[in-house]
């Protein structure tokens, strides 16, 4: 890979201020990394340089037909000082497969696996060590061909970028979430799968409609049957059945309308580590609001990269409104968060070999 290192870096003092008050998305790190591809030539060699503002023409076809799909990872400070990437592998399997979905070219694994490295390794400053916050890495990819008319794209760019981040949501409080029955997030045969721009922008009228209801977050139906429970926002959605050491952990299954989430994924094998039982289930609105109603639903949660775990307090519908327990963040879904956050950094044992170390 080329190496163009920034000759205007922020000075250590002015980075470590900013990581300590990170937020969510509000600084950026000193370097991206940029690799162009052509239908004729392939792969180019990657390029690690400053960050900056890129120019385009007004005729690229992703402002005009939306070819673009991103992914979102993080990389952990360890006890030891040292930085380590949460399963990267699928994020780089997911990243290829969105591609196929969008007529994008796929990337070949190890060369995504080389940008995010190398980046974090000339980044590693800007990664903030308390437990809960991390270097949030945006890998994206755009469809650059110049030119108007309705065509897989014969030029793409893969860049990537970084920023520190602290938490998504307040994992002390629980989230309020508005059912749409309105819109539509995707149907059997679109780009439910796939983690394009385009399913982001279309939820954002509904995530408008969930604000003015005064809730946080909006929940996804199912576009046949308008009444299967999918995802939450950009999150994947989870219940908890029962309490204690008998309760049971359940989520959505996956039909290929939902996004198969990195960490939803990583919850049924963590939730089985602690001992309970997990399963992929169809969940309709009606079993949820009864689920609240008899006590049977102890507990709901979302998670992601970005938030990790939220907890699930009130939910709103045209059915009416209904809160799950007391309305606060159990015990159960706290001791998930707990766990996943402590592989993540080092701090529990990693038995399923989904943290990978970065040579700094």
């Amino acid at each position: 890979m080329k190496i163009t290192l920034n000759p205007n870096a922020v000075p250590e003092a002015e980075r470590a201020e900013k990581v300590a008050n990170c937020g969510f998305g509000k600084y950026y790190t000193d370097h991206m990394v940029v690799c162009e591809w052509t239908e004729s030539g392939g792969w180019q060699e990657p390029e690690l340089k400053p960050y900056g503002p890129i120019t385009l023409d007004p005729a690229t076809a992703v402002f005009h037909y939306g070819q673009e799909i991103f992914e979102g990872m993080k990389a952990y400070r360890q006890p030891d000082g040292g930085i380590a990437l949460f399963r990267p592998e699928a994020n780089a399997r997911r990243f290829a497969k969105s591609a196929k979905r969008l007529a994008l070219p796929e990337m070949p694994e190890e060369l995504f696996l080389e940008t995010i490295h190398t980046l974090v390794k000339h980044d590693a400053g800007w990664t903030p060590g308390k437990v809960g916050e991390s270097l949030y890495i945006r890998p994206f990819m755009i469809a650059t061909e110049v030119g108007l008319g309705v065509r897989p794209t014969n030029k793409a760019t893969y860049f990537l970028i970084a920023t520190p981040a602290g938490a998504y949501f307040d994992p002390s409080k629980a989230v309020s979430v508005w059912i749409s029955t309105e819109y539509v997030r995707a149907a059997i045969g679109g780009t439910g799968e796939a983690k394009c721009g385009g399913n982001y922008a279309a939820s954002l009228v509904a995530q408008k409609a969930a604000a003015k209801e005064g809730c946080d977050q909006v929940v996804w139906i199912d576009a046949k049957e308008r009444k299967w429970i999918e995802e939450m926002g950009g999150m994947n959605l989870y219940f908890v059945k029962g309490k204690g050491a008998q309760a049971k952990v359940v989520t959505p299954k996956l039909t290929g309308t939902l996004l198969p989430g990195i960490t939803r994924d990583s919850i049924l094998s963590a939730a089985q580590d602690l001992g309970y039982h997990t399963e992929e289930v169809m969940l309709s609105v009606d079993d949820w609001r009864d689920g609240v109603q008899s006590g049977e639903i102890t507990e709901i949660f979302a998670c992601g990269t970005a938030a990790v775990v939220s907890p699930v307090g009130q939910a709103k519908s045209a059915l009416g409104t209904w809160v799950t327990g007391d309305g606060q963040p159990g015990p159960i879904t706290m001791q998930i968060r707990n766990h996943l956050l402590g592989i993540q950094h080092g701090t529990i044992a990693d038995k399923h070999g989904w943290v990978k170390r970065v040579a700094l």
